[in-house]
C-alpha cells in the first residue's frame, strides 16, 4: 500500500509531523520608471551576507498574516501595509537548519513614504532594479521574488493593482506608463485606455494636473 492508498496518513494526530512556518514578503517599489524590490541583508543567521526579501518565523499565537506584519515592521519599519498572498513554498530542503515551509507575500509601495533605515539585525537595506538583482540570494529567494513578480504581472491583467505605487491621483498617461514599465511592453494608447474603462475601476475627480500641457485629467481608483 502506497503513501497516497494510506489513509490513516491523511488524519491529524497527536504526534503527526510538525515543521516551522515562515512568511517571506516581496515588497515592490516604482521609482524613476522602474519596478524595484527591497532586500535586505542580516548581520545573524543563515545566509550571511546574502540578500533576501523580509522573512521571518511564526510564533504560536500568531496567524501568518500577523507574522507577515511583525516580519515588516520588525526588519524594515513599514507599519500598516497591504499585501497579498502569491504562494506556500515547501520544498524539503529550502532552509539548512531545519523543514521550513513559507508563505510568500507581496506588497506594493510609494518608496519615497517609506525612507528606508536599519533595524535590528539588519546590516544593508536597498531598492533593487529587478532587472539587477545581486547575485547572492539566500535561501530559495531568488523564485520567490520571481513568483511574485509574476502574481503582479498577472494580476495587473485582469484587475488594477497599484497599491502605493501612484499617487492617490493620476493621469492616464501616468497608469499606462506604470503598466507598461511593470508587464514590459508597449501598450497602444487607445486600447488601453478602452480596457480601464470597461474594467470599471477609475472614477475622474474633475480636476487637472497642473504644470503639464494640455491639463490632462486626474483619476483616482473607485473604492470597493
Amino acid at each position: 500500500m502506497t503513501k497516497q492508498e494510506n489513509l490513516q496518513n491523511i488524519q491529524v494526530r497527536s504526534d503527526s509531523f510538525e515543521c516551522s512556518i515562515t512568511a517571506d514578503i516581496a515588497v515592490f517599489g516604482y521609482v524613476d520608471d522602474k519596478l524595484k524590490v527591497l532586500l535586505l541583508n542580516k548581520s545573524i543567521g543563515d545566509f550571511k551576507n546574502h540578500w533576501m526579501i523580509p522573512g521571518g518565523v511564526m510564533e504560536t499565537r500568531e496567524t501568518v498574516e500577523d507574522c507577515a506584519a511583525k516580519v515588516l515592521f520588525a526588519l524594515t519599519g513599514f507599519r500598516d501595509i497591504h499585501f497579498e498572498q502569491v504562494k506556500t513554498y515547501s520544498s524539503l530542503e529550502r532552509h539548512p537548519l531545519k523543514r521550513v515551509i513559507t508563505v510568500c507575500y507581496y506588497a506594493l509601495v510609494k518608496p519615497e513614504n517609506h525612507p528606508l533605515t536599519l533595524h535590528d539585525n539588519v546590516q544593508s537595506i536597498q531598492w533593487f532594479d529587478m532587472d539587477q538583482l545581486p547575485e547572492k540570494l539566500g535561501f530559495d529567494h531568488g523564485q520567490l521574488i520571481r513568483d511574485a513578480y509574476l502574481f503582479v504581472q498577472n494580476n495587473l491583467r485582469d484587475r488594477l493593482v497599484v497599491g502605493e505605487l501612484l499617487p492617490k491621483k493620476f493621469t492616464l498617461p501616468e497608469l499606462q506608463n506604470l503598466y507598461e514599465h511593470i508587464l514590459n511592453v508597449k501598450l497602444d494608447k487607445r486600447n488601453f485606455r478602452k480596457k480601464m474603462f470597461q474594467m470599471d475601476i477609475l472614477k475622474s475627480t474633475g480636476e487637472k494636473k497642473v504644470g503639464i500641457k494640455g491639463g490632462p485629467l486626474l483619476y483616482e481608483v473607485k473604492e470597493n
